[in-house]
Parts: C-alpha cells; sequence; structure tokens
C-alpha cells in the first residue's frame, strides 16, 4: 500500500502555485522571444554572411513548423495527463518531469553544441530539430499540466478564484520580468559587449537563470502542492483533437469569427513585441532601454489588468474592442517615427502595450460566452473545446511570429556581427515596414473582422442565458419520467434551499416562474445569501452566470434554484458557486452563496425560485410552507410521491 502524503496548508500551496506560474511564463519568455535573438545575432558565426543567413532562415523555420506540429500533439500530451494515475496524482508526475527535461533541453539550444554549428551545420540543423521538439513537447507536458491542476487544487470556488488571482500575477510578473533583466544579464555575464548584444556567454548564463528557475519553480509544484482527491476527477472521455476544435468552430460561427479576429491580432503584436528588442538594439543602439520599457510594461501591465471590470461596465465589448486597436495603431504609427528618441518611443511603446491586457481579456469573455451560444445554437454544449481556442490561436499565432522574426532579421543585415552602426537606411526601412506597417495591416484585419462579424454582445448573451434556464428541464424525457426509468423510488423530501420569507410562486414578477412554466415549487424572499442542496443528489448544470443550479435527486427528480430576477445580467458579479456539474452533494450542503446588496444595488429582484419540472406528473406535489412565514434551510419544503 503506497504512503499516504503529509498534508500541505492552503499558504503554502497558494504560494507554490504562485512560484509555478512565475517560473513558467518566465521559461515561456525566454523560449518564445529571446531564444531567437540569439539565434539571429550570435549562433552562427561562419565567416560567410550568406552562409549565416541561410542557417539563421533554416533554424527559425524548423522552429515555426516544430510549433506548429506541437499543436497537433497537444491533445495527446492532455489524454496521457488524463490517464495517468500514481500517488501524486495526475498533474505533479508531469509537471515536474517536464519542468525538469525542457529545462535541460532550453539550456542545451542557448549554446553552439560545442561548435558544432561550424564544424557541422547540418547536424547541427538535425540535433536542434530533434532537442526543440523534445523540449516543446515536454513543456506542453508541465504548461498543460501545470492550468489543468488549477480545479483539483480546491472544490471551493472562493479557494480557486484566490489561487488563479495569484497564479495570473505570478505568470504577469514572470513574463514581464525577463524582459527587464535579460539584457543586463546578458551583458554583466558577457566577456565582450558587441555593441549592445552581448557573446555566447552572456546569454548561456541568462539561460541557466531562467532554466534553474523554471526547474526549482516545477519542484515548488511538485512537493507544494496536493491534488484533491475526489469521483468528480474521474474522467472516462478522451480530450479531443484539433479535428474537433475545427468542426466545432464550423457550427459555432461567433466563435470562428473572434478566432479569426484574434488569429490576425495576435500575429500583428506577436510580431511588435517580439521586434522590440531588436529596436533598441539596432535602431537605438540602446539596448538597456529595453530594459526600461519592460520595467514599465510590468506596472502598467497589472493596472491595466485591474482596469477591465470598470471598462466593462462603462463600455460594451465592440466598442472597447475597436477602442483598445485604434489606440495600438496610434501607438505604432508615433512608434514608427521615434526615431532614437527615448521619450518618444517608451511613449509610444506604452500606447501599444497598455490596451493589450484589455483586448485579451475582452477576447476571452466572448470566447467564454461563446459556450452557451454555442449550446443555444447547437443543443450540446462545448465547453472545453470552447475554451481551448483562445490557446490554440495563441500558439500558432507564436509559431507564425517566431518564424517571421528570423526572416526579419535576415532582411534588415540584424544577423551576427550586426551592430547599430553597421544597420543602414535601405535596412532600417526594410526592418520599420516589417515591424510598424505589416503588423498594422495585421490588426486592421482583425479588428475589421470583430466590427463586421461578432454579434455576441452582452444583452445577447444574457437573452441566450435567460432562454436556456427555461429550455434546461426539456433534457428529461417526460416519457422516461412516467415509465419510472429516472425515477427509482417513489418518494422525495426537498428541504428550503436559503432562509427568508416564503413567497406564493405565482406572486413572483418573472412570468415564467408564476406561470408555472418552469415547473411548480416555492419562492423565498432570502433573509441571508447562503444557498444549500435541498436533498440528496447530483449537480446537472452549473449556469456560467452562477445565479442558477440545476440538481437531480438520487431518485431521478431535477430541480433548477435560480437566485433572483434578472440577475443573469450580473454575469457572475456577486456569486460564488461551491460546486461542479456532476458533483454529488447532501442535504444540506451549502451549494452556491450571493452577496445581497450587489442585486439590491442594480435595480433586480433578489427573490429565489426553487422549482421542478414536470411536476404534473407526480401523484403527489404538497408544498409544506405557507406564504409570509419565516423559514430556515433546515425546513421541509416539498413533500413528492410518483
Amino acid at each position: 500500500m503506497a504512503t499516504k502524503e503529509r498534508p500541505v496548508g492552503k499558504t503554502t500551496s497558494r504560494l507554490a502555485y504562485t512560484f509555478g506560474a512565475f517560473g513558467n511564463d518566465v521559461f515561456y519568455a525566454a523560449l518564445s522571444s529571446y531564444l531567437i535573438m540569439f539565434i539571429t545575432s550570435h549562433l552562427f558565426n561562419t565567416g560567410d554572411k550568406a552562409t549565416n543567413n541561410r542557417l539563421i532562415s533554416y533554424v527559425t523555420l524548423i522552429i515555426m513548423v516544430l510549433r506548429i506540429i506541437e499543436l497537433l500533439i497537444d491533445p495527446f500530451i492532455g489524454n496521457a495527463i488524463d490517464r495517468t494515475k500514481t500517488r501524486w496524482g495526475h498533474f505533479r508526475p508531469w509537471i515536474v518531469l517536464g519542468g525538469t527535461i525542457s529545462s535541460i533541453a532550453l539550456l542545451v539550444l542557448f549554446t553552439n553544441m560545442g561548435g558544432l554549428n561550424k564544424t557541422n551545420p547540418w547536424l547541427y540543423l538535425l540535433i536542434f530539430a530533434i532537442l526543440y521538439i523534445t523540449m516543446d513537447i515536454f513543456y506542453s507536458f508541465k504548461d498543460i499540466g501545470f492550468w489543468s491542476m488549477l480545479p483539483a487544487l480546491s472544490f471551493d470556488s472562493r479557494e480557486r478564484e484566490k489561487i488563479a488571482t495569484l497564479a495570473r500575477v505570478g505568470s504577469t510578473v514572470g513574463a514581464s520580468l525577463v524582459g527587464v533583466v535579460v539584457m543586463p544579464l546578458v551583458l554583466f555575464f558577457s566577456l565582450q559587449s558587441n555593441g549592445g548584444t552581448g557573446d555566447d556567454r552572456g546569454w548561456f548564463w541568462f539561460a541557466f537563470i531562467v532554466c534553474a528557475v523554471a526547474f526549482l519553480s516545477a519542484l515548488a509544484v511538485g512537493f507544494g502542492t496536493r491534488e484533491v482527491e475526489s469521483d468528480l476527477r474521474k474522467n472516462e472521455e478522451d480530450t479531443a483533437g484539433i479535428g474537433a476544435v475545427f468542426k466545432m468552430l464550423v457550427q459555432n460561427d461567433q466563435l470562428l469569427w473572434v478566432a479569426i479576429a484574434y488569429l490576425f491580432y495576435g500575429i500583428g503584436i506577436n510580431l511588435v513585441n517580439a521586434l522590440e528588442l531588436y529596436y533598441f538594439t539596432y535602431i537605438m543602439g540602446f539596448s538597456k532601454g529595453f530594459t526600461i520599457l519592460s520595467g514599465i510594461n510590468m506596472v502598467v501591465g497589472l493596472a491595466s489588468v485591474s482596469l477591465f471590470p470598470k471598462l466593462a461596465k462603462k463600455f460594451s465589448r465592440k466598442p472597447l474592442f475597436i477602442g483598445c486597436l485604434i489606440m495600438m495603431l496610434i501607438g505604432l504609427g508615433i512608434f514608427s517615427v521615434a526615431g532614437s528618441n527615448l521619450a518618444l518611443v517608451l511613449f509610444a511603446a506604452e500606447l501599444f502595450f497598455i490596451p493589450q491586457p484589455v483586448v485579451f481579456l475582452i477576447v476571452l469573455m466572448i470566447i467564454t460566452d461563446s459556450v452557451e451560444y454555442g449550446q443555444w445554437k447547437l443543443g450540446h454544449r462545448d465547453e472545453s473545446l470552447a475554451l481551448s481556442v483562445r490557446p490554440l490561436v495563441d500558439k500558432f499565432g507564436g509559431a507564425i511570429s517566431n518564424g517571421v522574426v528570423g526572416q526579419i532579421a535576415v532582411l534588415a543585415g540584424m544577423t551576427t556581427g550586426a551592430t547599430a552602426s553597421s544597420i543602414t537606411a535601405s535596412d532600417q526601412f526594410n526592418f520599420k515596414i516589417m515591424m510598424f506597417a505589416i503588423p498594422a495591416v495585421m490588426m486592421l484585419i482583425g479588428m475589421f473582422i470583430f466590427a463586421k462579424k461578432i454579434t455576441l454582445t452582452e444583452e445577447k448573451h444574457a437573452q441566450i442565458v435567460a432562454e436556456l434556464e427555461q429550455t434546461w428541464g426539456e433534457q428529461f424525457d417526460e416519457q422516461a419520467m412516467e415509465s419510472g426509468s429516472l425515477i427509482k423510488s417513489e418518494d422525495l423530501a426537498a428541504y428550503v434551499p436559503v432562509a427568508g420569507k416564503v413567497v406564493a410562486l405565482k406572486d413572483v414578477s418573472d412570468p415564467a416562474f408564476a406561470s408555472g412554466k418552469m415547473g411548480a415549487g416555492i419562492a423565498i424572499k432570502p433573509s441571508d445569501g447562503k444557498v444549500y442542496a435541498p436533498f440528496d443528489g447530483k449537480i446537472k448544470t452549473v449556469f456560467a452566470t452562477r445565479h442558477a443550479i440545476g440538481m437531480i435527486s438520487d431518485n431521478g427528480i431535477p430541480v433548477l434554484i435560480h437566485v433572483g430576477i434578472g440577475t443573469v445580467e450580473l454575469k457572475g458579479t456577486g456569486f460564488v458557486t461551491y460546486v461542479n456539474e456532476g458533483q454529488r452533494v447532501k442535504q444540506g450542503e451549502q451549494i452556491l452563496e450571493f452577496w445581497d446588496p450587489t442585486i439590491k444595488k442594480a435595480g433586480l429582484d433578489d427573490t429565489v425560485m426553487m422549482t421542478f419540472i414536470n411536476s404534473e406528473l407526480f401523484e403527489k406535489f404538497k408544498v409544506e410552507v405557507t406564504p409570509g412565514t419565516q423559514v430556515d434551510h433546515q425546513d421541509l419544503a416539498i413533500e413528492i410521491k410518483k
């Protein structure tokens, strides 16, 4: 029998997971942005510029192709993680193993492999490709395992939100901090400055520090967290492949269009972000200026994310998205004529950077809303598939950017031995076309698609969720209920879900509930915001806006518990759910909590309704509480007999 692991406290788990997110993004930033800089600026120095450029082109194209291939492998990685069963859980073994192997591989990629790049370039390219795909696959094992692990750390929604928030801060700081330290570290360890580009020794020690942080952060997650064991985590279905994602995109037009718009936008911003260090190094001749920009970005990025809720309340998503892109395009325009004026460059770069976290969140919200849109349009819910689209598009855009950046460096003469003084006016013109004009065109295409094709507004989504609420009970076949295949025993005692004052269901202000369309039941004017399971059973549906939960009893009787009228408009603000779909609960177990002042401040009715679908099929349906009386969640509400 396996030895039971010692328990881990919440604080330890939070800190370990946050450090894991920090190290994960430190690694990814070095991989996606600075490995290309090392390859183009230092790796090939054969003495023949044409040969150097050809080898750089080959390497960067290899990177692009392998990153696209890795996208096809991702679903199999997800399946392998799901099928992993060890005493240490599904995720932690892969996080530690993936973090270890990917860190070693990346460190080797930041070297010339003992001079093999000169003595046998073709063998070097072969080994580079093998090492790169190995590193990329094991990093994906770590990355997918790490972010998939979040739901397994706790079944408490508030605890999950705290962990996720801390992890987001850790990843944001990690990604930004690499930009702050990259050139100071490279130049500190370099024996020669080489016009501010450093040398092989400096880049190796920069990579060593990055890989050490990534390795230690993987160990921290492995030893500092524990996965919660539950029947909920038993996954009997394989993770869907790329084909399933594309099939769903064809059917869900709103998800398709936001993905296409985001792809064009993503390629544009990835190009600019990847070329900023080249600009400071080869156009301005001041690589340390990139450190200043990255430091500002780290602070501004956190502030920009915190502003999103306020902006989302004041502006709808489409004008906010378009406004953000216009601001970014203005930034690009100023950037393109800023020359070596540091103050103007920093101002333009911030105009370009500030909206990026906001655009990311807008796209994420629309993708999330498209889950309900797809359910409403197609009759089935594809949550995991829909949410996989954003990272898929991010990875594809990053792969294209990696391949193009190497070609741009060759086109602009920014390769081994180049300095700011060696870059000609023609080289500068070519570089600026690729850094500013091409991304601007890509972003304009993305903005046009978004403006013309995205019709899934906040109001439309609220209407869709309201319709889904009214039709959720259609999944329970009436004939099956009548035949007894759903209802396995005759009686059910349902208890009051929330403390408060009983209201006759026919008197509530929502016609769907008052008319009986949603089934018979009770309504309660709540005295607190704690909602409890009315009987033993399984959670069938947790609405995305967290204001309603569908349950089915152990003997097969479905119920809907709905908090407030019109509260779908709050989009989850003021609501916390403590359960997940498929989870078994006991009568009296808290399943939801809401902040009543939030509902009232929005001018909405806070009445809680509990209704039973197809209640007319029961032989007995007796309401045991009287309108006008005060009740508690331990009081019997309804008795049902088939």
